[in-house]
Order: structure tokens, then C-alpha cells, then sequence
């Protein structure tokens, strides 16, 4: 069975990764657990909980990273020294992380993605397309997330902002606007944040022209999509070679 370790367990997205692996028990179970803090929840008997990232490291045979930036940098350095697959889920990382990944996805395989929904990873494809296919209209995009949302905007927006950025030829900081005070520039992404409630996620993308428009809406009504997303993409990085992958790769739409 193939041992998955799950670093920042006692979050949201962490805990309904733990109660996906044991709903598969011939296939999955749960090689370690990685916790700072006490969990507030049960595990099974004999559940490996530990806060030595070396020991955790050695008891997996693939890594799933839901935490903080922070944390997710004291993962790759350790990963640096004991290479093993690592998923990767966690926003807001800065350049330097970034960068920390690039280095270790020469020594093991690892996945970056800032949304492990299916749908968000077709949504990203579908505008791209759209971006490159109708170059004058303008981007507006959208999203709302729960009152605890930590980043903003959310890794997931900046992502797609990107593939409609880099669709059209640009890097993001040229075109992208989150603050809008004056009239709207041409090439301008526009992007919005809101947050409140219990929202799981809401993204939407429009394209408006003269006359017409079209949007395009991905609502997330359970975060269990992210944790079963994550164990897709754990399962099918587990053999790959070193490599820094996506999540398009996984579901072949690259």
C-alpha cells in the first residue's frame, strides 16, 4: 500500500485528506503524520504523529502539503537532504519558496498546484484559450473565499490571471490590477476579492466585449474536491521522475 504523509494535518484541507486515505484502506493509509500542535481529532491505533520532519520524511512514500509558507520551506529544505514526492497545495508561497521547489524537483518529483480541484485545472486550460482567441476583450475576474482565508488574492485567481496573461503575451505584474481607481487601460486583469462566511470557493472569469460578453463561474461546495484532488495527484506522481509537474499534466490537458 502506498504511504502517504500528510505535513499540515491539523489544518481545514488536512484533516478531510486524512479521512480520504481511510476510506480506501486496501490501497491508501497513512505513513505519517506531521502536527506542530495537538490535533483536535482522533486518529486511528498507531497513527505515526510527529513534529521530527526527518522522522516523517522517512516513514512516507509520498508527501502531501496542505500548511503555510512557512512551513512548506521547512519541508523543502529537509526535502533537499531526504528527496521523496511531495504535492504541494499551499498559497501565498513568495519567490524564494518558489525557487527552494525549482532546486528540489531536480532531486524527487514534486506537484505544484494552488488549487487541486479537477474543474480549476480545465477552467485555467478553457480560458487561456479563450484569452488568446479574443485579444481585445477585457478580463475581469472574480473570487470569493471564507472569513479565515489567509491570502489574497487567492493563489488559485492568481493562476488563472496568469494563464490569461501569459495567453496574450504578458507577465502578470504588467497587466494585472487588484485596485482600481480610474478608467480601465487597455490589456488591464482586472482582479477581486472578496471574503465572508464559509465559502469553499468561488472563481469567475468574464471576458467582455461590445455587445456580448462571457463568463465563466467554478463554484467548490465542499472542500473534500481539494483533498481528493490531492490524492489523485499523489497516486499518479509516486513513480514519476524528478520534475516539477502540474496538475494539467495529471489530467493530460497540457
Amino acid at each position: 500500500m502506498l504511504k502517504i504523509g500528510i505535513f499540515g494535518a491539523s489544518g481545514r484541507i488536512g484533516r478531510l485528506i486524512i479521512d480520504e486515505i481511510l476510506s480506501v484502506p486496501n490501497k491508501l493509509e497513512i505513513g505519517a503524520i506531521f502536527v506542530r500542535k495537538e490535533l483536535d481529532f482522533s486518529l486511528p491505533e498507531g497513527s505515526f504523529v510527529t513534529n521530527n520532519i526527518d522522522e516523517f520524511i522517512r516513514c512516507c512514500d509520498v508527501i502531501i502539503d496542505f500548511s503555510s509558507p512557512a512551513a512548506t520551506q521547512l519541508l523543502l529544505k529537509s526535502l533537499l537532504h531526504t528527496p521523496k514526492p511531495c504535492v504541494i497545495g499551499t498559497t501565498g508561497l513568495d519567490d524564494s519558496q518558489k525557487s527552494l521547489m525549482q532546486e528540489v524537483s531536480k532531486k524527487a518529483p514534486l506537484l505544484y498546484a494552488t488549487n487541486m480541484s479537477i474543474g480549476i485545472a480545465l477552467l485555467n486550460t478553457i480560458i487561456a484559450n479563450i484569452a488568446k482567441a479574443l485579444p481585445n476583450a477585457d478580463i475581469e475576474i472574480s473570487e470569493i473565499h471564507h472569513r479565515f482565508k489567509k491570502d489574497a488574492p487567492s493563489g488559485t485567481v492568481l493562476t488563472l490571471a496568469e494563464s490569461c496573461a501569459k495567453a496574450r503575451g504578458f507577465a502578470l505584474n504588467e497587466v494585472m490590477v487588484t485596485e482600481r481607481k480610474n478608467e480601465r487601460k487597455p490589456n488591464e486583469i482586472g482582479v477581486v476579492s472578496l471574503r465572508g462566511g464559509d465559502v469553499s470557493g468561488r472563481h469567475t472569469i468574464g471576458f467582455y466585449m461590445d455587445g456580448e460578453f462571457l463568463e465563466f463561474t467554478h463554484n467548490a461546495t465542499s472542500r473534500k474536491v481539494f483533498a481528493k484532488g490531492a490524492i489523485t495527484c499523489a497516486l499518479w506522481l509516486c513513480d514519476k521522475a524528478p520534475n516539477l509537474y502540474s496538475i494539467n499534466q495529471v489530467l493530460e490537458v497540457e
